[in-house]
């Protein structure tokens, strides 16, 4: 499909509910493409009412700190995709740029939106001043679209994040 996006800042006023609605499906297809039914039904259940108002107050909080951090798809004035860059503040996270999130309507991929999307947070990027001159992102090792389209935009392995539950988790005992 050939579509003519209009690529643009993220409107809090006009854009909130399609914002939500493609975050959704984010959360949604990620659970479902990269593991099993648990992961499924762990991404499921975190898409509560009070998950999404949480997530649409923070990313008002961080367009307030810096337009640029969202950046939309529109195709005849709906919302197709995001890409979300932390602002500047926050790249003490990992001591560079952080690509949050990057999302396009599976009817809309290999259209070449991604490719703006993407240009849009390259370019916001290098305009933050970093401690490292880089611009980061996790990927999951099962999404082999994602990690051929970031490679093909010359993200290259660069460590790995491990990660375990913080509630329910075992206590740590020190040995002496």
């Amino acid at each position: 499909m050939d579509a003519n996006a209009d690529v643009r800042p993220y409107d809090p006023d006009a854009d909130r509910e399609a914002m939500w609605e493609l975050k959704r499906s984010f959360e949604l297809t990620l659970a479902s493409g990269t593991g099993g039914e648990e992961k499924e039904r762990t991404y499921e259940e975190k898409l509560t009412d009070a998950y999404r108002e949480r997530y649409l107050e923070w990313v008002d909080r961080c367009v307030d700190e810096q337009p640029r951090s969202v950046t939309v798809a529109a195709v005849d004035g709906e919302l197709v995709g995001y890409v979300f860059v932390l602002p500047e503040s926050l790249s003490m996270i990992w001591d560079a740029a952080v690509l949050n999130e990057l999302f396009l309507d599976e009817g809309y991929r290999g259209t070449g939106i991604a490719d703006e999307l993407m240009a849009a947070a390259l370019a916001f990027a290098d305009d933050q001043d970093l401690p490292l001159e880089r611009i980061v992102l996790d990927v999951d090792r099962d999404n082999e679209r994602a990690r051929a389209f970031y490679a093909r935009h010359g993200y290259e392995h660069w460590g790995e994040l491990v990660a375990r539950p913080v509630e329910g988790g075992t206590e740590v005992e020190d040995e002496d």
